[in-house]
């Protein structure tokens, strides 16, 4: 085998010279590139029956690459998102070697070839005022230890920053001054300044006090400075605190990243303008930034309220109404559809009898916009009570209630009908019709 076939010096150059020296990635993006190698070349080594020093370039073949993909989900029941980031160091590592090798480029071609697998997106989470009130009161601020987790629960809230970014911050990149402010390395080796709050530069001052300004400002238990892990497990250790004091937030799973996602919707319900947060979380594209107008809740609903439903058309859906009048000698019974026409079945029923009514049916039109006008029987009118009931097609009742409101003269009552909706005037006059007045019932 030709040693500029095998893979051991591939790999050394793509992780010391390619990473390192010529795109300069941040250590995180190193160390993940490097735990794929370190899952794939004994991966590959199994499956080849070839020790790891004599690989070869063409051992990492498409197919072996797709049995490390399913290796991944089946065995170590990686997520789909995982899987698609080993694919993207693979293919970064077969880029390069198809670069400085044109013999490779076929077999270059061919890894790059394997497609990401699409992924479904999840809904971001985060907090509301309350119950990040109630993780910031979650910590014992009697002890030393109580009060550097408050500091740093209020410094991620304050700054939005990313756990790694807490836990590498210096006590030289505060100011807690006048105008407190900090400046955070990012994503990027980017540095952004966010402005800090009168409380959270008065939390950090006893933790920096007496100290170098090279010192990172957080520290361990043992004095050491903090890992982006142990920012991660004071979090979740006080989130689950505060849970126990509110049922909203038993079913979330918070981390750092959950306040920072926290900062950002406060900030976008307070009016800030999403290239202002695009800033202030150090995202590149203002892209990123505007999935957190997608989620919030309180925002769609203010923007739900200004929308004017009052010129909408009514459903045209068959709404049946019962009426009843009790006048003296005799009563009638009316069946009305609210509806563009509208038919009218009224029976004449002695009160005092107890035999089968005269059915006499008489129909009528609505006028415009579902005002329905029913000839009914002169009856004698002394009234003392309507009443009402509604159903639709099925029968199922809805529980619509005519009200005697008013008496006026020449025999002419004044009734009112309470729906779920909202309120639908009518009168009865001694003409005689039955009139509802336009509106939903």
């Amino acid at each position: 085998m030709h040693d500029h076939d095998l893979l051991g010096p591939w790999v050394r150059r793509f992780l010391l010279e390619h990473l390192v020296a010529e795109r300069n990635l941040s250590r995180n993006t190193q160390a993940s590139y490097r735990d794929t190698l370190t899952l794939l070349l004994p991966f590959i080594s199994r499956e080849a029956k070839v020790p790891v020093d004599r690989l070869s370039v063409r051992h990492v073949s498409q197919t072996r690459v797709r049995a490390f993909m399913e290796h991944l989900e089946r065995n170590r029941n990686c997520a789909t998102v995982t899987r698609n980031q080993r694919l993207a160091a693979i293919h970064s590592l077969a880029r390069f070697i198809g670069l400085r090798s044109p013999e490779h480029l076929d077999w270059c071609s061919q890894v790059r070839s394997i497609p990401f697998r699409k992924t479904t997106k999840t809904m971001i989470v985060y907090l509301d005022r309350s119950e990040m009130a109630a993780i910031l009161h979650a910590p014992d601020c009697r002890t030393f230890l109580g009060t550097r987790d408050h500091a740093l629960l209020l410094f991620l809230y304050n700054s939005g920053a990313r756990a790694n970014e807490a836990a590498s911050l210096q006590i030289g990149h505060l100011e807690v001054g006048t105008s407190a402010s900090v400046r955070i390395l990012g994503k990027g080796n980017k540095w952004r300044i966010c402005p800090l709050w009168p409380t959270t530069a008065a939390t950090l001052r006893p933790l920096i006090a007496g100290r170098s300004m090279d010192a990172p400002v957080f520290l361990g238990r043992t004095g050491k400075p903090m890992t982006r892990f142990g920012v991660h497990r004071i979090v979740t250790a006080y989130a689950a605190r505060a849970a126990q004091q509110m049922d909203s937030m038993r079913g979330k799973r918070i981390s750092p990243h959950t306040i920072r996602h926290t900062t950002a919707v406060h900030l976008l319900r307070a009016g800030v303008d999403i290239n202002t947060i695009r800033a202030w979380l150090g995202h590149v594209s203002v892209d990123t930034t505007n999935v957190y107008a997608e989620v919030d809740l309180e925002m769609k609903a203010r923007a739900l309220a200004c929308l004017d439903f009052t010129d909408l058309p009514r459903p045209k859906s068959a709404r049946w109404c019962l009426i009843q009048t009790c006048a003296g000698r005799c009563a009638w019974t009316g069946r009305m559809r609210v509806h563009q026409k509208t038919s009218v079945e009224c029976q004449d029923m002695p009160t005092s009898s107890k035999r089968s009514p005269i059915r006499r049916t008489r129909s009528t039109t609505t006028s415009s916009r579902g005002v329905a006008a029913a000839s009914i029987p002169p009856p004698s009118i002394s009234c003392s009570r309507i009443s009402c009931s509604q159903r639709s097609n099925s029968d199922r009742q809805d529980g619509l209630r005519l009200t005697l409101t008013e008496r006026k003269p020449e025999h002419s009552l004044v009734f009112q009908a309470r729906g779920r909706d909202e309120d639908v005037p009518g009168e009865y006059h001694q003409g005689p019709q039955l009139r509802l007045a336009k509106g939903r019932i």
